[in-house]
């Protein structure tokens, strides 16, 4: 079965989420994820290894996943894929429910330094899930030098050609924020400003903004020449068209890490806790990250990964690359300093 075909099977099963009942959850699961981000296959042998239905919705942005837990989501999903930034959020709102680890003995084959990060030192909550970075996707074009820098984006005499920025508050203004030099995590509010600024006059001028699928796709189809978008979006265009490659600019970038958690009263959390140790078993991780071409947290999985994921640069950066990685921290009350600038940038 193509990926197509298996995106739309995917897409009727969800048709069904809203109508379930309490006493229609029993052997069913909810799962809420990004879109493109979960092995239809692996889910199919899921569901015949334990007798179960599993149900996918789907998000694009990260806050339209907050918004569908505070919004009842909590009690009528399972399981919820949250970005690493947000699941101190997640936590605080008790939207989480903590894991009965001694349901999942897979976890003892995540690496560690995946298992003690600032959001969730102890692993209480969360189960790490798929990592990668922010990068720029582009269509490689003979005549132009390769974009190396932000600058790309933000500065109009180093422009590639005709761009889209990405929909999402921490890493457009954290993209703004690293071309001058400063953390992505900067709460510094003449930085912040600056950056507003920056983004402002990169709207100008760009196609607008898309999410990361949606600017892929734009690189794809030629009507971009650059995105902003996630490292496993790009591997996965790279793949589909040769022609296009990504960068992670030589300023610097982030990565990120997004995990699975039980909602806090999830209508079947037994099953939800069998799937988690599911996705955690290597063989089922390994075919995760081969379909998503994204980094997996998980030790034992890495050496069962197609090798031509593997040995992609875009999704395994080379250490020196790694080490101008930062990961997006929680900012606690000072988020509000993003969203207010952010507010601006749609405005204006």
């Amino acid at each position: 079965m193509n990926v197509c075909s298996r995106l739309a099977r995917f897409a009727t099963v969800t048709l069904g989420i809203l109508l379930l009942t309490p006493a229609m959850a029993a052997g069913r699961l909810n799962v809420l994820i990004w879109s493109e981000y979960l092995d239809p296959a692996v889910v199919a042998d899921f569901e015949a290894a334990h007798g179960a239905k599993v149900f996918v919705d789907v998000y694009e942005e990260s806050e339209s996943m907050l918004a569908k837990l505070q919004g009842g989501g909590a009690s009528q999903y399972d399981v919820v894929c949250v970005p690493d930034s947000l699941v101190i959020a997640a936590i605080q709102l008790k939207l989480l429910a903590p894991l009965r680890k001694q349901n999942l003995p897979n976890l003892r084959h995540l690496e560690p330094r995946f298992t003690r990060l600032s959001f969730d030192p102890t692993g209480t909550y969360t189960v790490p899930y798929q990592w990668g970075t922010l990068v720029l996707y582009y269509r490689e074009d003979p005549g132009r030098p390769a974009p190396d820098s932000w600058a790309a984006i933000f500065d109009p005499t180093a422009s590639y050609g005709p761009f889209t920025l990405l929909d999402s508050v921490r890493d457009t203004i954290g993209a703004a924020l690293k071309y001058r030099g400063h953390s992505f995590n900067s709460t510094n509010t003449a930085h912040l400003r600056d950056a507003r600024d920056l983004v402002q006059a990169a709207k100008a001028r760009a196609i607008g903004f898309e999410t990361t699928v949606s600017g892929r796709n734009r690189v794809l189809a030629g009507t971009s020449a650059l995105a902003l978008v996630y490292s496993s979006d790009a591997a996965r265009g790279m793949a589909e068209n040769p022609g296009t490659r990504c960068v992670i600019p030589k300023e610097g970038s982030e990565i990120w890490l997004d995990t699975l958690a039980i909602t806090a009263r999830a209508p079947n959390r037994d099953l939800a806790e069998q799937f988690l140790n599911w996705i955690l078993d290597p063989r089922q991780g390994a075919r995760i990250s081969t379909f998503t071409r994204s980094g997996t947290p998980n030790a034992a999985a890495r050496n069962l990964i197609a090798p031509e994921v593997l040995k992609n640069t875009a999704v395994y950066p080379p250490p020196e690359v790694m080490a101008r990685l930062e990961f997006l921290e929680d900012l606690g009350s000072r988020t509000r300093l993003y969203d207010q600038i952010w507010t601006q940038i749609k405005a204006k």
